[in-house]
């Protein structure tokens, strides 16, 4: 019952982030035992005032679906280095002053990488051939392996999201590193899941 409170009608979008920052930082910063709690509080409190955020991953980002919630904290808490890249690509999508899509989508891709390295034992392999490994050997469906084989290339071609560079044209917005957060959380949870029943 505190937002209501805290964000008047007539607050300005300087005011409402405040107080974003605000529960961002008692989330972070309170004691263990509380903190799920306060941020699932927060969360239910925040879907009734119909507000464009909520609590991911210990972060207050701009995903309000319950499902893609779910998939990027099942992804984020699961796995270690993986989960460095999942909370990095979070990070910097949830950044409400300076969002960095390009270095959240570049994150996104990293942690289906490394969980393929992880599951398939080559530290030092790259994404592509870990795909056709893992479909020859761990029955990876040859339709997903392929959507992501595109994606891997799609961050990698042109567009140089993964590698700094800027493409005349190339716009690299909210909606699109979401999609990737979302997806790369899905398919890394997938690829370990996957390893487990193995």
């Amino acid at each position: 019952n505190l937002l209501p409170s805290i964000i008047p009608d007539d607050s300005t979008v300087l005011q409402k982030a405040q107080v974003y920052d605000f529960l961002e930082f008692v989330g972070i910063n309170c004691p263990s035992m509380s903190q799920s709690p306060f941020m699932e509080a927060c969360n239910v409190t925040l879907e009734r005032e119909r507000a464009a955020y909520r609590f991911v991953g210990g972060r207050i980002a701009p995903i309000t679906n319950d499902l893609e919630i779910e998939t990027i904290d099942s992804a984020i808490e699961d796995r270690e280095e993986p989960a460095t890249h999942l909370r990095d690509a979070l990070k910097q999508l949830s950044d409400r002053k300076t969002p960095n899509y390009r270095n959240s989508i570049k994150e996104a891709i990293s942690a289906v990488e490394s969980q393929a390295r992880i599951t398939m034992r080559d530290e030092k392999a790259t994404l592509g051939p870990l795909l056709i490994k893992l479909e020859r050997e761990r029955g990876l469906p040859k339709p997903l392996k392929e959507a992501f084989s595109k994606l891997y290339g799609y961050t990698s071609g042109p567009s140089g999201i993964r590698h700094g560079l800027v493409s005349e044209g190339t716009e690299v917005g909210f909606d699109l590193a979401k999609f990737m957060l979302v997806a790369c959380s899905a398919f890394v949870n997938f690829i370990a899941a996957s390893a487990e029943e193995t």
